[in-house]
């Protein structure tokens, strides 16, 4: 039972740093990732194979602070990652061929990442892992007043823990090892050559780990959600999304289940060819239900996303209504939002963020990322009678990613990464004072060469 809590108050680390820590660039963001590829008939494939060799400074994310549960734990990793994307001919290949939009667009990739880990401690088993991700997506009679979409995507995630590094613990089994399902779709209106729209959505989602001992943080979340866009000036449009959201957790659990509902309202421009503003504000609720002795806490709060985007270059091709989509551009962002936690029932996150990329004369790729979020927990319990005060913790994040391209097919790279959380509140385990230190600090260091189309 102390490791399930043990890791139920590391895990929430995992999720918050997701969106920074999870995959490399060029699988972040395809546009850095693919070339021009191959043309078969109708699609074009982008294969690509991706080495690395690096060096990983805390990877189990121990806090250091003497226990052999809180160690930190150097090592060397190897990671070799084949990725491959197939889609219908894009906008550029159609360019000046006179045919017309297709009814369908069809856009679908898969990518392993092998990762073989050498720990420099002598006394530990080298240990190796595979990441897998796949996606697909459907998109139905696009331009035309009525259509459609549909997606599937599928992650299975290698996360250790602090866990995992205590003596006598496996690294499998004390680790936050997941596969992550997604599916949905929906049908869209646009009336009025498209200066209106509106879509109506579903999406079903499961949350399995594959360690026997988290069998309790399986979950199914069901979301009903709706977005729409006016656009009252050529280059600006007011937006408005919504979702309600069902969560429902599986086998014995100290998780409460609910539902959540947000609502958000907001615009977005371009004041120039290389200015645009984005500004959404919102409010959004949940509604978890008591599981037994386990109270619920609610969330009931403001929702807000705001962010200034230069774009270095503005878009020689630049349509009516849309933004720019070059590399080269420099962004500046704050983002409020509450999420399920699995210490507690969620978690708020206020995040402000920065993010660039300049590509160089099509040779050179510099890339940077980062922020700094505040993290706010509810009262928690973990069991009957173990209470935690709520507290809140601060956390930074950073990426950085050069590239150099000697030729149209090879590229040259390193990356670096660094996150950390300051917390300096234990979380309880049990009844009897036990506590787990969510603080940790971790650097990451890449070199790599990679072959894409």
């Amino acid at each position: 039972m102390k490791l399930r809590l043990t890791l139920a108050a590391t895990l929430v680390a995992s999720f918050i740093a997701f969106d920074t820590a999870a995959q490399q660039p060029w699988l972040q963001d395809r546009r850095y990732g693919e070339g021009i590829g191959i043309r078969t008939g109708n699609l074009e494939l982008h294969p690509g194979i991706a080495a690395e060799l690096g060096y990983d400074s805390n990877y189990f994310k121990g806090a250091g602070d003497g226990s052999p549960q809180e160690e930190k734990v150097d090592a060397l990793r190897f990671r070799v990652t084949p990725h491959l994307t197939l889609s219908t001919l894009g906008r550029q290949r159609l360019q000046g061929t006179g045919a017309a939009q297709p009814a369908l667009n069809f856009d679908a990739g898969v990518y392993l990442a092998y990762n073989e880990i050498v720990f420099l401690d002598s006394d530990r088993s080298n240990d190796r892992n595979l990441g897998l991700g796949a996606n697909l997506a459907l998109d139905i009679q696009p331009g035309k007043p009525v259509g459609g979409d549909v997606y599937a995507d599928y992650l299975r995630t290698v996360e250790p823990s602090s866990a995992a590094s205590g003596a006598g613990e496996g690294v499998a089994e004390s680790s936050f090892d997941r596969d992550s399902i997604r599916a949905g779709g929906g049908v869209s209106w646009r009336p009025g050559g498209g200066l209106f729209e509106w879509r109506f959505g579903y999406e079903i989602g499961f949350q399995l780990f594959e360690a026997d001992a988290f069998a309790g943080f399986n979950n199914t979340r069901h979301t009903f959600n709706t977005r729409g866009r006016w656009r009252f000036l050529p280059r600006t449009a007011l937006l408005y999304d919504a979702h309600y959201q069902l969560v429902r957790f599986y086998n014995d659990t100290d998780q409460n289940d609910g539902e959540n509902i947000r609502s958000r309202l907001g615009l977005r421009g371009l004041v120039t060819n290389q200015l645009a503003l984005l500004a959404m504000a919102g409010w959004a609720g949940s509604f978890y239900a008591p599981r037994g002795p386990i109270p619920a806490r609610n969330y009931d709060d403001f929702i807000a996303n705001a962010e200034v985007r230069w774009f270095l270059q503005p878009e020689p091709e630049l349509q009516p209504g849309s933004a720019p989509v070059g590399l080269s551009s420099i962004g500046v962002g704050y983002a409020r939002d509450f999420n399920t936690s699995y210490l507690g029932a969620f978690y708020r996150r206020d995040r402000g963020y920065i993010d660039a990329a300049y590509f160089i004369g099509g040779q050179i790729l510099l890339s940077a990322r980062g922020g700094v979020s505040h993290v706010s927990y509810p009262e928690s319990f973990l069991g009957t009678g173990v209470s935690n005060p709520s507290f809140s913790e601060n956390r930074v994040d950073a990426q950085l990613f050069a590239e150099y391209r000697p030729s149209d097919t090879i590229g040259v790279n390193t990356t670096l990464q660094y996150d950390r959380n300051f917390s300096g509140t234990p979380v309880l385990l049990d009844g009897m004072g036990n506590e787990d230190n969510l603080r940790y600090s971790r650097y990451q260091i890449f070199l790599g060469v990679r072959w894409f189309m």
